[in-house]
């Protein structure tokens, strides 16, 4: 089932993101080959866009926008997140910021904001290319179990710092995966190849994946980012990640995720990504995603993350605060 999908992914891929060719350029473009003779997916990337992972309700049933509606949805969608335009008491709902008196706190305005402001080139209405709806398809125990975990986190709740999510232990999460996922900065990574090795440097977390490519089997040691082994079939790196520690970056996802990503270079800016993910204890059937990495000569930066972990000490004081209001308060 799950090789089918990837095979139609990389076919639609290959139609969306293939650039159309120039003047006295061949339509049948070759990649290069690293002096080990492996297809050169090197170089440094970006996965900004404005598509969403999953497609809108409001746009529900359509795959792909016109051009007119496209830039429409770009607009609105850039003046709904610019956080120059967020009243800092009302907060912005919409884009995921609670009032001030529900203790919404609006602590960067859009000059810290990286996010992309384009659909992506084909215009679609979700990075998801299936399920055909373009919706993440968490089973109902899984659905239940996202709302609960975020009225926990959203009201501050921490009986212990493990029952904070991954990402504000800053440990993983976020844009960086794996999978990758767009989102509101820091959207870079790097690639770099040597022999028997892929090695993705993200800028998000900071995070470094050193992937064998030399056909070892997988460890068994479950990891954070988990245990990933690459190969190579044709022009694609084939990565398949397996031995989570606990969830992943990916809404509802356990320790059992088996993730699948391919990365494929159409042109000399452009690498193809795509993944496609399979967890039983979440999901009702395997969906994959595909995310175009253009060329940047943008620099990464070092992302210091809750550095003296000072985030999360107020995270748990401030749990610890409320509990001591309700106790004197239960006690009047």
């Amino acid at each position: 089932m799950i090789d089918r999908l990837l095979v139609a992914s990389t076919l639609l891929a290959v139609v969306v993101l293939a650039p159309l060719p120039a003047a006295g350029q061949s339509a049948a473009w070759t990649p290069p080959r690293t002096p080990d003779g492996k297809p050169d997916i090197q170089g440094s990337f970006t996965f900004s866009t404005i598509t969403p992972l999953q497609r809108p309700q409001a746009l529900a049933g359509k795959d792909t926008l016109t051009s007119e509606e496209a830039a429409q949805f770009e607009a609105s969608e850039n003046k709904r997140l610019n956080r120059d335009l967020f009243d800092p008491e009302k907060g912005a709902p919409s884009a995921g910021y609670a009032p001030r008196a529900q203790g919404g706190v609006l602590s960067y305005n859009e000059f810290w904001y990286e996010r992309g402001s384009r659909l992506t080139r084909d215009k679609r209405t979700s990075l998801i290319v299936d399920p055909p709806d373009g919706r993440v398809p968490l089973t109902d125990a899984a659905r239940k179990k996202n709302e609960e975990q975020g009225r926990k986190l959203s009201t501050g709740f921490a009986d212990s710092y493990t029952d904070r999510s991954l990402a504000d232990r800053c440990i993983m999460g976020f844009n960086s995966g794996p999978p990758m996922i767009s989102g509101a900065y820091n959207n870079n990574l790097h690639i770099l190849q040597i022999p028997g090795y892929v090695v993705i440097l993200n800028e998000m977390i900071h995070n470094t994946r050193i992937i064998p490519t030399d056909g070892r089997p997988h460890g068994k040691i479950r990891q954070w980012a988990g245990d990933s082994r690459g190969r190579w079939e044709g022009n694609t790196l084939i990565v398949e990640t397996i031995n989570f520690l606990r969830e992943t970056s990916l809404m509802g996802s356990t320790a059992d995720t088996r993730l699948v990503e391919r990365f494929t270079r159409v042109d000399p800016d452009s690498v193809m990504y795509e993944f496609t993910v399979q967890d039983p204890n979440s999901y009702t059937r395997p969906w994959s995603v595909m995310m175009p990495l253009t060329r940047t000569d943008e620099k990464l930066y070092e992302y210091a993350c809750h550095e003296g972990n000072y985030g999360l000490h107020g995270i748990l004081a401030g749990a610890r605060a409320k509990d001591k209001a309700n106790a004197d308060a239960s006690r009047k």
